[in-house]
């Protein structure tokens, strides 16, 4: 059902944990799972320096946030905004239909972050 890649995002989540003097971050939730992921960032330059995240919910969640941390680690800030579900899943070598919420997480995570920085909709620091 999932990928050995997934089940090792899982089990040895990368980037989890707490995240002092973050430039920004954010919490969103799944209402109707009740998963709930927070992502931080440090940002220097326009560029994401470090990124940590704290997440309760299922297998899928917990990986697709480790997964987004990895992608998005030394990145142009910018890339929080073009995160995708699609990205995410396919990261992964795809996710079974009834687990694309986790990746709907991360990706929801990433924007919200994108707009906090200083996005199109956001005010910056």
């Amino acid at each position: 059902m999932f990928s050995e890649q997934l089940l090792d995002h899982f089990r040895n989540p990368r980037n989890a944990g707490e995240l002092e003097n973050a430039t920004a971050s954010v919490e969103v939730s799944n209402p109707v799972c009740g998963d709930v992921l927070r992502l931080a960032v440090e940002t220097r330059q326009g560029t994401i320096a470090k990124v940590r995240f704290l997440c309760r919910g299922c297998t899928t969640s917990i990986a697709c946030a480790s997964k987004l941390t990895e992608l998005v680690n030394g990145a142009p800030v910018e890339a929080l905004a073009g995160m995708s579900v699609d990205t995410l899943a396919s990261s992964f070598g795809g996710l079974p239909p009834e687990s694309l919420h986790g990746a709907h997480l991360a990706a929801d995570a990433a924007r919200a972050l994108y707009a906090r920085i200083g996005g199109p909709s956001g005010s910056g620091p």
